[in-house]
């Protein structure tokens, strides 16, 4: 699923592609659960005519400010794709909304599982918000050890994954940038929120701003599907330290990279360097639901397909 990075890569690159400013003067919908408020005939109706005057985001949401107020929500889940595109060329299938804009060119939304979609909004408060946005946490790069203390005592029981990628806590994080951030703060995923110190806090708060950072300059991560607002694939999956490395090299202390199971995900962890915070009982959980693989001859990540 595109997190923070691959969602504020295509952000940026659709404004670099100047798509403020510009006017929508058709609105094409060719499968109607592409569009969950309004309807698809009311949203293709509100649409026609209206500038786009801007490209925000918050958290995993792209939000596409329009004249008098009204903003498109855009959620690209787990395989949207949204760029911009010569008007002439060749269809992709799977293409389920496409925006004819003023200068030839076109907005298209390709979702080959369908889960992501779009709202149209009169306003930014409009009650017709989808929920997941109206209860969004801090975005990360304004996340403090403070913040993270805080949720922690109101979850003291839940894995700090599991903390992590509950959006409520913190906006924008999701599988991949969650365990490269536990990786880098040298912190269990398993680690009960109760048990981190004041000190493993800070480490993850830090971790977490410096992965995204790096995933952002790299213009994030692609293993199948993500592409920015150009259609082009980002690079960050080059230098993964954990994250779909299960039986490689650890990159800090060449352990074989383990993998579990953490909040109903796929988990990948070292051994080694990720012992926890003052959990015990989550370690030596590890170490018998980790199902590890030989380590293989390249320490390469897998390659984007």
């Amino acid at each position: 699923m595109p997190e923070l990075p691959e969602v504020e890569t295509v952000r940026r690159t659709l404004l670099e592609g100047g798509l403020a400013g510009r006017t929508i003067r058709r609105a094409t919908v060719a499968h109607a659960d592409a569009v969950r408020y309004p309807s698809a005939d009311a949203f293709a109706a509100g649409l026609a005519g209206r500038e786009i005057t801007g490209v925000g985001r918050r958290g995993k949401y792209l939000l596409i400010g329009l004249a008098d107020g009204m903003v498109l929500v855009a959620h690209l889940r787990m395989t949207g794709r949204l760029w911009l595109s010569d008007a002439d060329a060749e269809a992709l299938p799977h293409t389920h909304v496409v925006l004819d804009l003023d200068d030839g060119r076109q907005l298209r939304f390709r979702d080959v599982r369908r889960f992501g979609g779009f709202h149209l909004l009169a306003d930014a408060g409009d009650s017709a918000a989808p929920q997941g946005l109206r209860e969004l946490g801090p975005e990360p790069q304004d996340l403090t050890a403070r913040d993270l203390a805080s949720a922690c005592r109101r979850h003291p029981k839940v894995s700090i994954k599991g903390l992590l990628l509950d959006q409520r806590a913190v906006a924008g994080l999701g599988n991949i940038y969650v365990d490269e951030a536990l990786h880098r703060a040298r912190v269990h995923p398993l680690s009960t929120c109760a048990s981190l110190s004041a000190k493993a806090r800070g480490a993850v708060v830090r971790a977490v701003q410096e992965v995204l950072a790096e995933a952002l300059a790299n213009r994030g991560t692609t293993f199948l599907d993500f592409r920015d607002g150009t259609g082009e694939p980002g690079a960050f999956q080059e230098f993964l330290r954990v994250y779909r490395r299960e039986g490689l090299p650890c990159r800090t202390c060449g352990a074989p990279i383990a993998k579990l199971r953490v909040a109903g995900r796929g988990t990948h962890y070292c051994p080694t360097c990720q012992k926890g915070d003052g959990s015990p009982s989550s370690t030596a959980r590890s170490r018998t639901t980790t199902r590890s693989r030989p380590a293989r001859t390249s320490s390469a990540s897998r390659p984007a397909r």
